[in-house]
């Protein structure tokens, strides 16, 4: 589990055969998982500058891997007795979402995020979500995407500075929204299912 809170900006060595190697300050162990812009990877070697993670299959079809090259945002696991900020993050990316607009701000500049219409249901106003491993509050939400603002600290200590309009972005949706949404789905599943039921019975007759 992580909380969204970027633990440093790691500069990428290489990244082949499924293999990404980092240059950081961070010092991992064999094993350990680390979000690497959101995605949780598993350390599988160490180094004197760095560390490897490998990426499975699944890994490589849902996240933006052309993003895996110049500097990372990266965040260690939690550990038991940790002090837990930002929000609940799983490391799971849900989708990729595109970079729509981005508009200065007095204190902050807003990026307008689209995404896949069927991951909109977990998004919710003033509720969290996952960017690139960034952990935000979601400021409106529109028929195909968000809009979210980000303050000058963070613009610093992420790469959100860098971002342009239509650069592709990691996106978890929040954790409790998935699961209410999917309680709810099973709920209406389940209604569906016994009036099929009585339906099926009633032509017995």
């Amino acid at each position: 589990m992580f909380t969204g809170l970027i633990r440093e900006m790691a500069q990428v060595v290489s990244y082949k055969n499924n293999i990404l190697t980092l240059k950081a300050s961070y010092k991992p162990g064999v094993g350990d998982s680390i979000a690497v812009n959101g995605a949780c990877l598993t350390v599988v070697d160490v180094s004197k500058s760095g560390f490897s993670l490998e990426l499975a299959d699944e890994t490589r079809e849902v996240i933006a891997t052309e993003n895996l090259r110049g500097r990372v945002h990266i965040e260690p696991a939690m550990r038991m007795g940790d002090r837990f900020e930002g929000h609940i993050v799983q490391g799971h990316i849900d989708s990729v979402g595109i970079v729509k607009r981005i508009v200065k701000r007095t204190n902050g500049v807003d990026f307008f995020i689209s995404i896949p219409r069927e991951y909109l249901q977990y998004i919710i106003p003033k509720g969290s979500v996952t960017i690139d491993g960034v952990s935000l509050t979601v400021n409106e939400v529109a028929d195909d995407g968000f809009r979210l603002t980000i303050i000058p600290h963070t613009l610093k200590e992420t790469l959100f500075g860098e971002y342009e309009v239509g650069r592709r972005v990691n996106v978890e949706t929040d954790l409790f929204a998935r699961y209410v949404a999917n309680i709810l789905q099973k709920r209406e599943e389940s209604k569906k299912s016994e009036w099929e039921r009585v339906e099926h019975f009633h032509a017995l007759f």
